[in-house]
């Protein structure tokens, strides 16, 4: 029986609680740049103490940030054309298609192609349903397709289509010499040509291979997205969270933070306040005053915690900074965090879309912990570089005679010594963007 009596008693517990400074530490560690940035702004909002001013270093658009140059300048140092591509403000897809319209057209029609120029994607992909818009607008459905075929004949070639099909069709018709093969196949075979069903498409027209080789080499010169080159918007430029270097016969690592704003304590709020002699003007600036402290060292531990990580990452991989990308070892967190005496989620928020500046390009930290791949001889190897040697040998295959997945395990294990299955190969090349031997076959 359960003794359900009331009374008092006294017992001791133990629970492990986190502290406000703890909670906090940890969030500013696993926060990226950007993160951190928005962080101590909404901070100085509620913390009259604390003191915000933006970063010193900007990141730069070259084509909205540099003086575009003069036409004498331009025919002055022709040299340098390849440095002046992109300069000044690029013009928007749809002012530029709207700079098109012709002047046949009525201001009703105008207005009908301005609805559709407004509905296409940043792909220049018309997203909106004819039917719904010719309702929309109270038209009849056969003009809304003719207005449709007014803007697809616009510049450039393939905007206004509906799908990746129609959108080349309309380019392989705006070829200056007409390719009815090409034209036939895309129309009517799409989806036996993109699946590679080659033979099909051969025996139903009566062609051979080598010209449906011919038109798929066509093809990749098309464009699928032919509004790619206008921009909606500016482009984003990562800035490294840390910078490492190699001399020739040492590497230095530098915790790149001059992009964050610049915190400082607001010294003449505080005395002015602080005169007051009122307690509750004091018990508020005691909060606001630890946590400013709070924050400090937070940052501090984020930027210490970073720079241990990325040493150590650096002495582990020193084949990768000195050699390159292909000489990456196999690595996990558990090894960093055992040999800095912290825990793994620890070293996992430090990486968390953390950027390194390297002698080969700026990489994510956590690009440099990659899984084992078991080898004939006792050394082992990692999963990027079975990708590298993967990516090589499809490269230097035999197109007419690609190289199967089987087959690349077999070479894998003779040649370099990697046990690899052939799942595990099929993985590898999808994330390479390599597609299956059937499909990277060449008639020609």
């Amino acid at each position: 029986m359960m003794n359900l009596k009331a009374g008092l008693w006294q017992q001791q517990t133990m629970k492990l609680t986190m502290t406000q400074e703890l909670t906090q530490a940890i969030a500013l560690l696993q926060y990226s740049t950007q993160e951190l940035s928005a962080f101590l702004e909404s901070k100085a909002l509620e913390n009259p103490l604390l003191k915000v001013e933006s970063g010193q270093v900007q990141t730069m658009d070259p084509r909205y940030d540099r003086v575009k140059p003069t036409r004498i300048k331009v025919e002055k140092d022709k040299i340098n054309w390849i440095e002046q591509i992109g300069c000044g403000k690029t013009m928007m897809l749809d002012e530029y298609l709207k700079s098109q319209l012709h002047l046949k057209l009525n201001k009703d029609e105008q207005k009908v192609i301005e609805h559709l120029i407004e509905s296409l994607d940043e792909n220049g992909y018309l997203r909106a349903d004819l039917q719904t818009a010719a309702k929309a607008l109270q038209m009849p459905l056969v003009n809304m397709e003719q207005m449709l075929e007014e803007l697809q004949e616009l510049e450039p070639a393939g905007v206004g289509a509906r799908n990746l099909q129609e959108c080349l069709s309309l380019q392989i018709k705006r070829l200056p010499e007409r390719n009815e093969l090409a034209e036939i196949i895309i129309d009517e075979y799409f989806t036996f040509f993109a699946e590679k069903k080659w033979k099909e498409i051969a025996r139903q027209l009566g062609v051979e291979l080598k010209e449906i080789q011919e038109v798929f080499d066509l093809v990749q010169t098309l464009n699928p997205r032919p509004a790619s080159s206008f921009q909606s918007e500016k482009s984003a430029y990562i800035t490294p969270d840390v910078i490492i270097q190699w001399d020739g016969s040492s590497f230095s690592v530098s915790v790149f933070d001059e992009v964050l704003p610049k915190i400082s304590f607001n010294e003449g709020y505080y005395k002015k306040f602080a005169a007051s002699g009122d307690r509750n003007v004091s018990r508020f600036l005691q909060e606001k005053q630890q946590d400013y402290q709070w924050i400090m060292r937070s940052i501090e531990q984020r930027k210490e915690t970073l720079a241990n990580v990325t040493l150590k990452i650096v002495e582990k991989q020193q084949d990768f900074f000195i050699k390159g990308p292909s000489h990456l070892k196999p690595m996990t967190m558990k090894e960093i965090s055992d040999e800095l005496d912290i825990h793994e989620s620890t070293v996992s928020r430090a990486v968390r879309e953390k950027y390194a500046q390297t002698p080969y390009g700026t990489y994510e930290l956590r690009s440099f912990f990659s899984s084992t791949i078991k080898t004939t001889s006792d050394e082992n190897t990692s999963s990027q570089q079975v990708k590298t040697i993967i990516g090589k040998m499809i490269e230097k295959e035999n197109k007419q005679k690609p190289l199967s997945d089987q087959e690349l395990v077999k070479l894998l294990k003779e040649e370099e010594g990697m046990v690899v299955s052939r799942r595990t190969i099929a993985k590898y090349r999808d994330q390479l963007g390599i597609p299956s031997s059937s499909k990277r076959k060449r008639y020609d």
